[in-house]
């Protein structure tokens, strides 16, 4: 099972890079003589590498419009301008396209022209963060593998924007100005292969409805979340990686298990305002609980099985797989308890 989790992780973070250099091993062997088609076709602002030329680099131009965008680019790169509006006529001949980078430019919604994003029909990657979007941009394409929309001024997300979005694997939220209000029980209504969700910095108060149930990555650090519902992991029985930093948790705010559940194996609960450890499942392997107002450490009673059963060296099945422990920035004074030791046999890691 853990394995499976960490190849799937693994995939999603590396399937940009290795995509894209497998392209580029494939275009490396154009001949030179048919560089100087590739390069009369190349918008005057833009570089096109003749070793790669389905890539189009048009970032760091300070350009105020997009160029007309020929068509054999799969990969656009535009990041870095001045660029206020997205029209549809730069893009008629580029039919193609996979991957649109235009981070760091000053698009607001007014700007996109209705309809250009979604008639990009193979477009897989669209990177849209640090622009000046007040709602996530609708239609979308269909196809769409990522989506990034980190740090704008992003308050609404308009009904249905994802439905049809089922191939979607990452939605990056974070750093936009987001309310619970925002996030209605169908809002994620799609996301079927959603596999990260990032909604960090952001204003939230309570954790968010419907989250799609293969989620393994769900990112809520930097809100003003104070409670846990009851049985609210069950609805995402493959939640993974959780991290709930700089929040305004307490120990009233936790259910009883709140937190013991055998899908997730790394934990962030770090600078809340918790006063013990919650009760945690014998799979986890990272917990982070620094900065909150922890007194002191009990083994015997965090430990997920008996003391008893720790002890018996045969019992492997049931030892607890916790490797990492960081409890630094509390109120607690070393020594380690002993029954820490004895309970988490695998810990490589104690910080205090």
């Amino acid at each position: 099972m853990t394995l499976k989790v960490y190849t799937s992780i693994l995939l999603l973070f590396l399937v940009n890079s290795v995509w894209t250099r497998t392209v580029r091993q494939v275009y490396d062997e154009l001949e030179p003589e048919h560089w100087s088609h590739y390069t009369s076709e190349c918008p005057q602002e833009c570089f096109c590498p003749p070793s790669f030329p389905n890539a189009l680099y048009c970032d760091n131009k300070g350009l105020k419009e997009i160029p007309a965008i020929p068509a054999r680019i799969w990969y656009l790169y535009l990041q870095n301008n001045l660029i206020e509006t997205v029209s549809e006529k730069p893009f008629v001949n580029a039919t193609h396209l996979r991957w649109i980078n235009l981070n760091k430019n000053k698009i607001t919604n007014a700007g996109i022209e209705s309809g250009v994003l979604s008639k990009m029909k193979r477009l897989l990657y669209l990177f849209l963060e640090d622009n000046e979007l007040e709602e996530v941009p609708a239609p979308l394409p269909v196809g769409l593998e990522q989506l990034r929309l980190a740090r704008n001024k992003i308050s609404r997300i308009p009904e249905g924007v994802f439905s049809n979005l089922e191939n979607l694997t990452m939605l990056d939220l974070h750093h936009n100005s987001l309310l619970d209000s925002a996030l209605q029980s169908d809002t994620f209504q799609g996301l079927n292969n959603l596999m990260q969700l990032n909604i960090a910095k952001n204003s939230l108060k309570k954790m968010p409805l419907s989250i799609p149930a293969n989620t393994l990555q769900l990112f809520l650090d930097n809100n003003s979340i104070e409670v846990i519902p009851e049985n609210y992991f069950s609805a995402i029985p493959k939640v993974t990686f959780l991290r709930l930093n700089y929040n305004k948790l307490s120990d009233d705010g936790i259910p009883q298990n709140g937190f013991n559940v055998s899908s997730i194996l790394d934990l962030q609960l770090s600078h809340n305002q918790l006063t013990k450890i919650p009760p945690i499942n014998a799979h986890l392997e990272h917990l982070h609980l620094d900065h909150n107002r922890i007194k002191s450490v009990n083994g015997t009673q965090i430990c997920p099985v008996s003391i008893a059963v720790a002890e018996d060296y045969g019992f492997y099945g049931n030892i607890p797989r916790l490797r990492y422990l960081r409890l630094d920035g509390n109120e607690i004074q070393p020594p380690i308890p002993l029954d820490i030791m004895i309970c988490f046999r695998l810990l490589q890691a104690i910080v205090i």
